[in-house]
């Protein structure tokens, strides 16, 4: 799935946020929380778009990953 030109500059944005909370092991700012929502509000969406193209192979992946995606098999 390719990704918008917007999509990719919004995750770009993000991606400090998660670099430093990553490097830190915790929130530390306001802000950062604030980003840290925004972020994942923006990897759901990016999630959905490609699970409705391709969920037999998201539930496979999620099935075998550290993060199963129960949300989708459930029928959420």
């Amino acid at each position: 799935m390719e990704l918008d030109a917007e999509t990719f500059r919004r995750l770009r944005r993000l991606a400090p946020v998660l670099d430093d909370i990553l490097n830190a092991g915790e929130v530390e700012h306001a802000d950062q929380a604030v980003n840290l929502a925004a972020l994942a509000k923006l990897c759901s969406s990016l999630f959905n778009a490609y699970y409705s193209q391709h969920p037999d192979e998201t539930a496979q992946a999620g099935a075998e990953g550290p993060i199963a995606c129960t949300e989708h098999r459930a029928g959420a």
